[in-house]
C-alpha cells in the first residue's frame, strides 16, 4: 500500500465517482480505477459499492475513509514539520551556562529565542566551563555560554565574543585592603590565594596565574573550589582572598567585600561556544539571532 493508493480513494470517495476524481487530480481515469482495485484487493474488502449509478462507500470503505484522512494528515504535518526543521523553525537545543557567567545577553536572548522560534524546544543545562568543552564536542549540549576556549579545544570548536568581565579581588569585609578602590594585583603578594579549580574554570585561573607572574609573584594557593560560590564561601571563613569575574558577584554576601583589580588586562570575556560539526538549522537559528543582537 502506497501513499496515492490513500490519496485515490479519498479523491474518489469525496468526489462521489472516478470520473470526477481523476479530474480534480489531473490523472486518467483508468489510473485510479487500476490502484482502487490494487487497494481493494490488498485490504482483502470492498471500498465502494459499483452497483449503482453514483458509487457508494460500503460500510467498510466509510471505516477506512476515516482512517486513511488521518494517515495522510500525519504525513503532511511530518512533511511540514521536516521543512520547518530545515529551515531552522522547529527541533531541540539544548543550550549550556553556568551561574555567574551569564553576562547581560543571557536573559534577553533566551526570552527572544522563545519567543520568535516556538516550535523549537530549548533546554537550559547548568555546567561548569571546563566541562562544557568536552559537552560540545560529544554532542550533549548544542552551544553554551562559556569563557573563551582554551587551546586545547580551539581547533575543534568556534566561539563569538558576548562580553567582557572585569576582575575583582573578593576579600573579608574586615580585611585591611577592603576599603580600597582598587587594588593592583602585585599588593596581595602576602595572601593566600583561593582560586576556581582549573578542571572547571580553565580561563579564570590561567588568567589569575598571568597576572600574578606579571606583577612578579608565584601565588600561594591554599586550596580551590569547583564553583564560584564555593570559592566565594572559603573567603567568608578565612582561608584566604580570591580574584572572580565581576558576573559571580551575583553569589556574593555582605561579609566580603569585592575591589576592582587595576592591572591592565585584569579582564575575562564571555563568549558563545558551538562545534561546527554538531551544526543543526536550529543551532543556527539561536547563532543567527545572537549575531544580530550584538
Amino acid at each position: 500500500m502506497e501513499l496515492r493508493h490513500l490519496r485515490y480513494f479519498i479523491a474518489v470517495a469525496e468526489t462521489g465517482g472516478f470520473g470526477r476524481a481523476a479530474r480534480t487530480l489531473h490523472v486518467a481515469q483508468s489510473a485510479i480505477s487500476e490502484q482502487i482495485r490494487d487497494l481493494e484487493d490488498e485490504l482483502g474488502l470492498p471500498l465502494f459499492d459499483r452497483q449503482n449509478r453514483r458509487i457508494q462507500l460500503t460500510y467498510q470503505g466509510e471505516q477506512f475513509l476515516e482512517d486513511a484522512r488521518a494517515v495522510l494528515e500525519l504525513t503532511n504535518r511530518a512533511i511540514t514539520n521536516l521543512q520547518r526543521a530545515q529551515k531552522g523553525e522547529v527541533g531541540k537545543l539544548a543550550i549550556g551556562y553556568f551561574v555567574g557567567g551569564l553576562g547581560p545577553y543571557f536573559s534577553p536572548i533566551i526570552r527572544e529565542f522563545r519567543r520568535t522560534y516556538p516550535g523549537i524546544q530549548i533546554s537550559l543545562v547548568e555546567m561548569a566551563p571546563g566541562m562544557q568543552y568536552q559537552a560540545l564536542q560529544n554532542g550533549s549540549i548544542d552551544v553554551s555560554f562559556t569563557r573563551t576556549l582554551p587551546a586545547m579545544h580551539a581547533s575543534q570548536l568556534r566561539s563569538v565574543p558576548l562580553h567582557t568581565e572585569p576582575l575583582y579581588a573578593v576579600l573579608l569585609r574586615t580585611h585591611p585592603l577592603a576599603q580600597r578602590e582598587s587594588l593592583y594585583m602585585r599588593e596581595l603578594e602576602s595572601e593566600i590565594f583561593i582560586l576556581n579549580d582549573r578542571r572547571y574554570s580553565p580561563a579564570v585561573f590561567d588568567k589569575v596565574i598571568t597576572l600574578c607572574t606579571e606583577a612578579g609573584f608565584s601565588p600561594k594557593i591554599g586550596t580551590t573550589g569547583s564553583v564560584s560560590s564555593g570559592v566565594i564561601a572559603l573567603v567568608e571563613a578565612e582561608e584566604g582572598v580570591a580574584i572572580l569575574p565581576q558576573g559571580s558577584r551575583i553569589l556574593s554576601s555582605a561579609d566580603t567585600v569585592w575591589v576592582p583589580l587595576a592591572d591592565k588586562g585584569a579582564v575575562v570575556d564571555l563568549v558563545l561556544a558551538w562545534s561546527p560539526k554538531m551544526e543543526r538549522p536550529a543551532l543556527q537559528s539561536f547563532l543567527d539571532l545572537v549575531r544580530k543582537r550584538k
